[in-house]
């Protein structure tokens, strides 16, 4: 049995970062394709519409492909999936950018308080079973202080996501830059808090080996 859970684990490589951030990179494109040259209201909105559906759409092969390759779906993945194409309908439907935009905050909040909640109400690490990862030699004090962690991590994002989204909308023609924060600003932020945790969880058991995984496991970040 541990021989064939091995592959899945060998396998993942970086798939779970093309996963979480391949759809965003689609939307980009597709916007960027279809952005007017000038400024214009109407077409920059329309422009996020069309967007935003090869959002959805990459969305949910990305989550296909995340049970085809890596033989399974986390829940963190499901749900981060079913507020995009929630959000995303939403969109299309109004004509309202609004939507997309709050779907990460969203998100964030919901995790965060999850965690959080579990954290100190149970003194459960639901980031375990939300990810369903396993470090090996990780104690349950470690998965612990990793939960927790995560969830003051997924409040911040919240926050700086409206704020972004304050300062970068259509309505002030800047919708691009909040898109690409998603990669210069959310992924370099969640990559160094994600390598950060690093040392606690070596402390608390984690194997010398296992290290590189923590990078390659982090959650979903909208």
């Amino acid at each position: 049995m541990a021989d064939q859970a091995k592959p899945n684990k060998q396998g993942s490589g970086w798939l779970n970062v093309a996963v979480d951030y391949g759809p965003l990179l689609v939307f980009l494109a597709a916007y960027k394709y279809f952005a007017p040259e000038e400024s214009e209201a109407i077409a920059e909105i329309a422009a996020v519409i069309k967007g935003t559906f090869a959002f959805i759409v990459a969305a949910v092969v990305a989550l296909v492909v995340s049970k085809w390759r890596l033989g399974k779906v986390s829940p963190m993945l499901w749900f981060s999936t079913a507020l995009i194409v929630g959000f995303g309908s939403l969109t299309i439907f109004f004509g309202d950018p609004v939507f997309v935009q709050l779907k990460p905050t969203i998100i964030y909040l919901a995790f965060g308080v999850v965690l959080l909640v579990a954290y100190f109400w149970k003194r459960k690490a639901l980031l375990r079973v939300l990810l369903e990862a396993a470090f090996e030699g990780l104690s349950d004090k470690g998965w612990l202080k990793l939960s927790r962690n995560w969830g003051f991590f997924f409040l911040f994002l919240a926050g700086l996501n409206e704020a972004l989204r304050y300062l970068y909308n259509v309505e002030n023609g800047s919708f691009e830059t909040w898109l690409w924060a998603k990669f210069w600003v959310f992924m370099p932020l969640t990559f160094l808090f994600t390598f950060s945790q690093i040392p606690m969880l070596l402390k608390h058991g984690l194997a010398i080996e296992e290290k590189d995984e923590v990078l390659k496991e982090e959650p979903p970040t909208g």
